[in-house]
């Protein structure tokens, strides 16, 4: 582990703090390309360091009134279920298939980055909280995290801003408690085939920690869209390189 590995886990911990979300989604590439983890080993570490910081991030919210706790428990356990099955799935799928997965995601993030956080129409928000659907959207959105090692908040804010009826601070404050009761459950379904290096990744988790909360102050002074939008096409340009080099190297190489 070099002192890089450390500065970049903590501008990653940064991101976290400004944009609220989605700047663990370059926690895999680091862990991969700059730290020379293997693929299982990195996207095990990774849910560990996403777990943490989102509970720590989690802490201010639930003090500032900005977690509703029931309709973040139903889908966070639903969450937990589905990242751990995921975690255990991963198993048996080959490294460079999770790494394209994950390039998939970084896309599908960068796309969510561009387009911009939309505010929920009025007149979708409700008062009941429809079960089913928080169940199985967290069953779902679980498996993929377990599976590739992302937090998905891009894709939990709004599941629970429009099922669970949340006004949008309420449903950020509370997706940072669902992601890390997935993550959680994630890395366990991870540890049953992986071993990862505690020592390293408590390293990192600590630097990612200290740049989300140097990060959050920081984030009255910037303009969030402008800071969305640069680091969503970062995260498309990353992907690219997944992409070239996980399925273009390896074709142009037969």
């Amino acid at each position: 582990m070099t002192v890089l590995v450390l500065l970049l886990a903590a501008l990653v911990g940064v991101t976290l703090g400004l944009l609220g979300g989605g700047g663990s989604i370059l926690m895999v590439p680091l862990l991969v390309y700059v730290a020379g983890m293997d693929t299982k080993e990195a996207i095990a570490t990774s849910l560990l360091v996403v777990g943490v910081t989102s509970a720590v991030g989690a802490v201010s919210h639930a003090r500032a009134g900005r977690v509703q706790w029931r309709t973040g428990l139903v889908f966070g356990v639903a969450g937990m279920a589905g990242a751990y099955a995921g975690g255990r799935l991963a198993a048996y799928v080959p490294g460079h298939w999770l790494l394209v997965g994950f390039a998939a995601m970084m896309l599908a993030t960068a796309f969510a980055m561009l387009r911009g956080r939309r505010e929920v129409d009025p007149r979708k928000v409700h008062d009941h909280l429809p079960v089913p659907q928080v169940v199985l959207e967290g069953l779902v959105v679980g498996l993929v995290t377990g599976l590739v090692g992302a937090g998905g908040g891009f894709l939990v804010v709004p599941a629970l801003a429009l099922l669970g009826g949340l006004p949008m601070p309420v449903a950020v404050g509370t997706s940072l408690v669902v992601i890390a009761m997935k993550s959680a459950a994630g890395l366990g379904g991870y540890l049953a085939s992986v071993h990862i290096d505690w020592t390293t990744a408590g390293a990192v988790t600590a630097a990612a920690v200290v740049g989300a909360l140097l990060g959050g102050p920081l984030a009255g002074r910037i303009r969030p869209d402008r800071l969305r939008t640069m680091f969503g096409w970062f995260v498309l340009v990353m992907a690219a390189f997944i992409i070239v080099q996980e399925v273009v190297v390896p074709a142009l190489a037969r």
